[in-house]
């Protein structure tokens, strides 16, 4: 008799606000070991409510016309000025993807980054990684 394997799992669609963890990541940091960088001294934790539909991570520059509202300018240098976007879409699920960013978007525990304009689903208490040592936590509500 064949064995009947699950479907794969579907992220539950947003019923409420969504919150995101920002934090400097020691062990993130310890597996990316970028030459030259020193981990932060000082990193404090914050956590920033999720705007829809869109909200983008890099880092804030006038020259370049980039404002994220996730904007990590003052804390990691392996941040893209258009790092990673977060988009809830149509169906109510929030999603990722990179923007073409230089040191790649990583979600949980995956060796390899998303490639440039790839997106993938999220679901609550997923992480996101980008730059060389912040961890971006997804909370539903």
């Amino acid at each position: 008799m064949p064995t009947l394997t699950a479907p794969p799992a579907v992220a539950t669609p947003v019923t409420g606000q969504w919150t995101a963890t920002i934090a400097a990541d020691r062990a993130y940091f310890e597996e990316n070991a970028i030459e030259g960088v020193t981990f932060p001294a000082e990193a404090p934790e914050r956590t920033v409510t999720l705007p829809a539909p869109q909200v983008r991570i890099g880092r804030r520059s006038t020259s370049k016309g980039t404002d994220p509202e996730i904007d990590l300018a003052d804390s990691d240098p392996g941040v893209s000025h258009s790092h990673a976007l977060l988009t809830l879409s149509v169906d109510g699920v929030w999603l990722v993807s990179d923007l073409g960013s230089t040191n790649g978007t990583y979600l949980n525990a995956e060796q390899q980054p998303l490639g440039a304009g790839q997106t993938r689903q999220l679901k609550g208490g997923d992480q996101v990684h980008v730059g060389a040592w912040t961890t971006i936590t997804l909370h539903a509500p």
